[in-house]
Formats: C-alpha cells, sequence, structure tokens
C-alpha cells in the first residue's frame, strides 16, 4: 500500500517541486512563471474543462447526490471559515469573508484532477469533472456574492446582483465550462481542425499547471497570522473531506468511484483562486497566500491518508 500511494502522489509533487526550484534559483524568472500559470489558467484549463464538459455523459456524471456529497462540505468549511475568522481572530467581516473563501475553494483541477488521474486512471475521472464544471460557478457566486453583501450594505439588491454577474464573468474557467454545457446540451459537433488544435494543447494543462503552481508557491512564505492559515487548513484538509466522506457513503451511498471523487477532491489544499479572490478585494491575502503553501505541503499527508481509506 505505501509504495502505491508513493507511486500515485509523488510525481505530482515532484512536479511541484521542480516549478519552486526553478524559481528559487531563478531558472525561470518570475515573469515566466506567471505566464506559464497564465497560460494554463486562462487557455489550458479552460480547453481541458471544455472538452471534457463537452463530451462528459451528463446522465452519468451528473448525481444530485454527488453534488450534495461535496459541496454540503463546501459550504459548511465556507461558514467555519467566517464563523472562525470572526469569532476566534477578530478580523473585519470582509477579512473574514476571505479567508472563509479559502477553506472553500479546494483545488479541485491543478491537484484533485492529477491525483484523482494517477491513482484511477483516466476512466474514472467523469464525476471528477462533474464536480469541476460547477465548482468554480458556486464557489465564486457563494463568495463574491457574501462579500459584495458585506461591502455594498447600501447598493442595493440590483447594484449587488451586477457586481456578482460583472466578476463571475469574467473567469475564463467560467466561460469555458458554459461553452462546453453549451456543445454538449446542443449536440454541436466542433471541426476536425479545431478537435486537433485543442487536442495538441490540452495534454500539457495539468503538467504546467502543476509546474506553475510550484513556482508560484515559491512567493508565498509561511508569514504571521499561522493561527488563521492553521485553521483554514484543517477545515479544508480534514474536515471537509470527512462530510463528504460521510454524506456519500453512509447517508446517500453511492457508488465506489463517485465516493472517491467526492472525497478526494474535498481532501485537496486551497486553490490558488483563494489567493486571488483575495488579493481582487484586497483582504487577507497573507492568510490566503500562507494557506496555498502550507495546506499544500501539508496535502501530502491528507491525501495518503484517504487513498488509504478509500484504496488504491
Amino acid at each position: 500500500m505505501i509504495g502505491a500511494l508513493f507511486e500515485v502522489i509523488l510525481p505530482v509533487f515532484l512536479v511541484l517541486g521542480c516549478g519552486y526550484l526553478a524559481a528559487a534559483r531563478n531558472w525561470i524568472p518570475q515573469g515566466g512563471i506567471d505566464g506559464l500559470m497564465k497560460f494554463s489558467q486562462n487557455f489550458a484549463i479552460p480547453l481541458l474543462l471544455f472538452r471534457a464538459i463537452a463530451n462528459l455523459d451528463l446522465s452519468h456524471g451528473y448525481d444530485p447526490k454527488l453534488f450534495a456529497s461535496y459541496y454540503t462540505g463546501s459550504l459548511v468549511c465556507f461558514i467555519l471559515g467566517i464563523l472562525g475568522a470572526r469569532l476566534i481572530f477578530a478580523r473585519p467581516m470582509d477579512d473574514a469573508v476571505s479567508i472563509g473563501f479559502s477553506a472553500l475553494f479546494a483545488n479541485s483541477v491543478m491537484l484533485g484532477l492529477a491525483i484523482m488521474e494517477r491513482a484511477y486512471g483516466a476512466d474514472s475521472l467523469a464525476p471528477n469533472y462533474a464536480i469541476v464544471s460547477i465548482h468554480a460557478p458556486f464557489c465564486y457566486f457563494l463568495g463574491i456574492t457574501t462579500m459584495e453583501i458585506v461591502r455594498n450594505t447600501k447598493g442595493g439588491v440590483v447594484q449587488t446582483g451586477l457586481s456578482v454577474a460583472q466578476a463571475m464573468f469574467k473567469n475564463a474557467l467560467m466561460m469555458a465550462i458554459a461553452a462546453g454545457f453549451a456543445v454538449n446540451l446542443l449536440g454541436v459537433t466542433l471541426p476536425n481542425v479545431a478537435r486537433d488544435a485543442m487536442n495538441l494543447i490540452v495534454p500539457a494543462a495539468l503538467p504546467v499547471a502543476l509546474f506553475a503552481l510550484g513556482g508560484i508557491l515559491r512567493r508565498y512564505r509561511p508569514e504571521g497570522d499561522m493561527g488563521a492559515v492553521a485553521m483554514v487548513c484543517v477545515i479544508s484538509l480534514c474536515v471537509h473531506p470527512s462530510i463528504a466522506w460521510v454524506l456519500s457513503t453512509q447517508v446517500f451511498h453511492l457508488s465506489d468511484g463517485f465516493v472517491k471523487a467526492a472525497v478526494l477532491t474535498a481532501a485537496m489544499a486551497p486553490g490558488v483562486n483563494s489567493y486571488m479572490f483575495a488579493n481582487m478585494y484586497g483582504t487577507a491575502r497573507r492568510v490566503a497566500a500562507t494557506a496555498v503553501l502550507a495546506g499544500t505541503l501539508a496535502s501530502l499527508l491528507s491525501v495518503s491518508f484517504w487513498l488509504t481509506i478509500l484504496g488504491v
């Protein structure tokens, strides 16, 4: 079992480590790392999600019980993060929302898809793609709506709604997901040339994203606010997968593949989007950045634990 765990997990973290080392030694300057991250987040990963959702069997992957197993935990983690930040660490309300978002937004694509594929093969990813397809819309809608309500107490419902819509539809991932659903539901057949071009880019999505994530993590040195950071890591790495496991196995009795997808995705560290959200509002950026780094390192243990529970 230990050997199998190492075979699944270590290659993913070695790619992360290579990106970290390349940035630390300045083999690739930070501008180059930023370029790789923009390529992966704005082009390669959106194309990966577009292709997956366009070809996904919606009748198989889209199970309400799967979504309930995963996203109930997401909502609980968001609320716990906000309450902990306010009641334990006495953070301002807008800081608390950003900290809650860090506990909410798991690294479901760069780490989640990579580890699931390594553990169970590419054919196991259908429920993961189903979760991922509404992950960014759900998390951003929840986070942005809460933040806009907190910040625009006098702005009214219409102004708050416009702010939420504007922030939502600037996101390349959400546009790609929407386009994938449109192609799937309308039965559109893409030209061979377009499919071939997309197929050239998509294989680079996860390895480039992991490498770039390693380089990005180089700049997030642990400093200050460690109590809040520890809280975020415990919520995201322990509470979320525990809720997903209980609901998927004891309440909804999902199939083995759905249980693995829900629990492993829930066990991922806070994603880089948590820092992007904090940076967008200028709140709790140090907590978000440090939680990404600390959570990614700690996820080596949490993922190993859940892979042992689920079986490799």
